[in-house]
């Protein structure tokens, strides 16, 4: 068990192998347009939980943590551990708009979600959130953080003005996934 935890590879390859020996074992799956539905909505949560996880620690965690940090101990965070939480966040964004826009899809409410229909305004308007959160994400915080983190050469006052910029952006993210989480719960469970 040590060999396969001290590898997150191995890890995520054991949780993958857990869950088939689960489904298989204990569940019945009739492979239908009903359980690929399913499976787009799993992995969509899957995404979702990575994205909003790494919005959430960057301002539970990181944000506030870092003028505790000694500054001879701040290029550890700099250099290494905000440019990986940057990838995973940025393309966990992505894969949970693209997921979300596929369940919505293979669903059949995608158009009405996004013009704000009927039965679907609720999951419309978590949609239309999370879009404007992505943009955030890919437009607004990603090319900041590239400056503030010094992967683009720009001057001290450019540095700190796109730190701020992106640290407020990701904080109007963190007050928007309050509202979207709900909306993508009470589409299912009547919560609207």
């Amino acid at each position: 068990m040590g060999a396969i935890l001290q590898s997150l590879g191995r890890t995520v390859a054991a949780g993958v192998a857990l869950l088939v020996l689960i489904v298989v074992g204990v569940g019945h799956v009739e492979f239908s347009h009903a359980w690929g539905a399913f499976v787009i909505r799993w992995l969509h949560v899957m995404c979702g939980v990575m994205w909003i996880g790494l919005l959430w620690y960057f301002n539970f965690v990181q944000i506030p943590s870092m003028p505790k940090i000694p500054d001879e101990h701040k290029p550890a965070i700099s250099k290494v551990i905000a440019p990986a939480a940057l990838f995973w966040f940025r393309y966990a964004a992505l894969a949970t708009v693209i997921t979300g826009l596929l369940l919505a899809a293979v669903s059949g409410y995608i158009v009405q979600a996004l013009l704000l229909q009927g039965p679907f305004t609720a999951i419309g308007l978590g949609m239309w959130i999370a879009l404007v959160m992505a943009f955030n994400v890919w437009f607004i915080i990603w090319p900041n953080q590239k400056k503030a983190l010094g992967m683009v050469t720009v001057t001290p006052e450019e540095k700190a003005k796109a730190g701020r910029l992106a640290m407020l952006t990701s904080r109007v993210n963190t007050l928007l996934s309050i509202a979207m989480l709900y909306l993508m719960v009470a589409q299912q469970n009547a919560g609207l």
